[in-house]
């Protein structure tokens, strides 16, 4: 017997130019989300290569050290706040409700003015870049005593905080809606263990959105209160105390931009392997305590600082590496023995757990107390964290493009011009990111502007500028691909993949209220391949 989606309710989307501001149905306001974050995303990337343009060699060829600080502060704070995070949370948006089952988002007028909040803090934050301080030299922390009045006057920095916080606002009303749909929506016979991979990563990405944002909301509000006359954190106590808010946010904010991608690469894997995903009740496991130990780590940001219990942290940041194996072992038992096809979601999916395990054995480095105090607030942390954020969630992005690409559109993207891409992106993201290691543990600091001909730094900057370039070309072919398959793309087709969960039971892209004919019943979390096994041995 076969199971019906909701009901639709009985009114159409408004279209046009009213439709793209007003319009509720989930599936556009994550497609208009992602196109957002994507064009933030490429303004970022322009002033990446400003920064290694400069770095290509000693003295200031560009911009002067003002400039370059504002530079890095709006990089960083444009990929955290307004690209990996909602891009994360915009892929959740548009498939939790399709895999599940349900015809529409919960809340979804709260779903819509978290995009709203997205865009309009991402605005006001770059209208604080176009002044004349911007974020100074604050980086995407905000960083106390950096982001003060005195060390940056004017209202750029005032702008910034007032961005951030709107953007970390929305994607909170965005994930609140998206677990909401989880608990409540699921289709009859979907239990919690039926869900898919990649929706129990949404469920525990949004959670730590939820008990971990509001931190950053309170360490901005106050920091605005002492830029304006109300001493907070002034005073000896008050660089830690701040770190403390922050640092609460921002360690689990890191996992908000991996987790969703872990779930897009198992899926991939999975169905390019043509197996069920290996040991699904140890990654549902795996996923919740990495969940909880992450929330317990944010200390190991201040090992220097001789403010938090080293041991303790260090201790529970070598935890994480138990549960991040469990979900490798998980990737690695789904390819053996499967027929495995290398199209290009499944090269994204396979070198994004590849790259990230570079990231996140770096990581192990720096968790380690006397190791941190030599890489501390060097090149070493800045390698660390873009091969985790970069060389893996950005790949697993990719791998989630490429493989929802069909379903969203109706269309395939060109194969030829994705392993292009990938190649390109893969070349130039290692011969980017890996000399940072080596300049790191050299002395090179992170966000610093110059180096002297003397500090024989130059050979390996310009290695990572080239590779830059690289990054450049590889995005350029991307935006190309998607460009000529919208304008004559092969037909998709509901299922091009042959893939195993619910969001390819419907017409691609999917109807307005997501499905127009009943679903096959759900036994497991792989409910389109249990059908077609029930078929062969029909």
């Amino acid at each position: 017997m076969s199971l019906l989606s909701p009901l639709s309710p009985p009114f159409d989307e408004p279209r046009g130019t009213v439709g793209a501001v007003i319009g509720t149905d989930h599936k556009a306001v994550a497609r208009r989300l992602v196109a957002v974050s994507f064009g933030f995303f490429l303004a970022g990337g322009i002033l990446a290569l400003l920064m290694r343009a400069e770095l290509a060699a000693p003295g200031m060829q560009i911009t002067s050290r003002n400039g370059y600080d504002q530079m890095f502060t709006m990089h960083g704070s444009t990929m955290i706040y307004l690209f990996v995070t909602p891009v994360a949370i915009a892929m959740g948006t548009y498939l939790v409700p399709l895999q599940v089952g349900a015809a529409e988002i919960v809340a979804p007028r709260v779903n819509l003015t978290g995009f709203w909040l997205v865009v309009f803090g991402g605005a006001t934050m770059w209208l604080g870049f176009l002044t004349r301080n911007g974020g100074g030299s604050a980086a995407w922390t905000a960083e106390y005593p950096q982001s003060d009045a005195v060390n940056t006057p004017g209202q750029g920095m005032d702008l910034w905080i007032a961005g951030a916080w709107l953007a970390a606002l929305g994607v909170m009303l965005l994930a609140g809606c998206v677990l909401a749909t989880i608990v409540a929506r699921r289709v009859p016979g979907m239990t919690m263990l039926r869900l898919p991979i990649f929706t129990w990563t949404m469920v525990v990405t949004c959670l730590m959105v939820l008990t971990a944002f509001p931190a950053l909301l309170l360490a901005l509000g106050l920091l605005m209160l002492d830029r304006h006359g109300i001493d907070i954190f002034k005073g000896a106590s008050g660089p830690a105390d701040y770190q403390y808010l922050f640092w609460f946010y921002g360690h689990p904010v890191v996992y908000v931009m991996f987790f969703p991608f872990v779930g897009a690469a198992l899926e991939v894997i999975a169905t390019f392997s043509g197996r069920r995903p290996f040991g699904y009740k140890g990654v549902v496991i795996s996923l919740l305590v990495f969940a909880a130990l992450s929330m317990s780590v944010w200390g190991h940001h201040m090992f220097t600082t001789g403010q938090v219990a080293n041991g303790y942290y260090a201790l529970t940041s070598h935890l994480l590496a138990i549960p991040a194996g469990l979900e490798y072992v998980t990737a690695v038992g789904t390819l053996i023995g499967g027929a495995i096809v290398f199209r290009t979601p499944m090269l994204f999916a396979i070198a994004f757990f590849l790259q990230f395990l570079i990231g996140g054995l770096s990581g192990v480095y720096v968790g380690s107390p006397p190791l941190d105090y030599h890489a501390h607030d060097s090149y070493v942390v800045v390698a660390h964290f873009h091969y985790t954020l970069f060389a893996g969630s950005v790949f697993g992005l990719f791998a989630g493009a490429y493989y929802w690409f069909p379903k969203v559109t109706g269309v395939m993207l060109r194969e030829g011009l994705g392993k292009l891409h990938f190649w390109l992106l893969t070349i130039g993201t290692n011969v980017t990111f890996l000399p940072m290691f080596f300049l790191g543990y050299d002395g090179m600091p992170r966000r610093v502007a110059d180096y002297t001909a003397a500090d024989g730094w130059q050979g390996l900057n310009t290695t990572a500028t080239v590779g830059a370039g690289i990054i450049a070309l590889a995005m350029l072919v991307f935006v190309v691909n998607v460009a000529v398959s919208l304008v004559a793309g092969r037909p998709a087709g509901p299922d091009p993949w042959r893939a195993q969960t619910l969001e390819w039971a419907t017409a691609s892209p999917p109807p307005r209220f997501n499905f127009d004919t009943p679903l096959p019943p759900v036994r497991s979390a792989q409910p389109l391949l249990d059908l077609r096994e029930l078929e062969a041995i029909a």
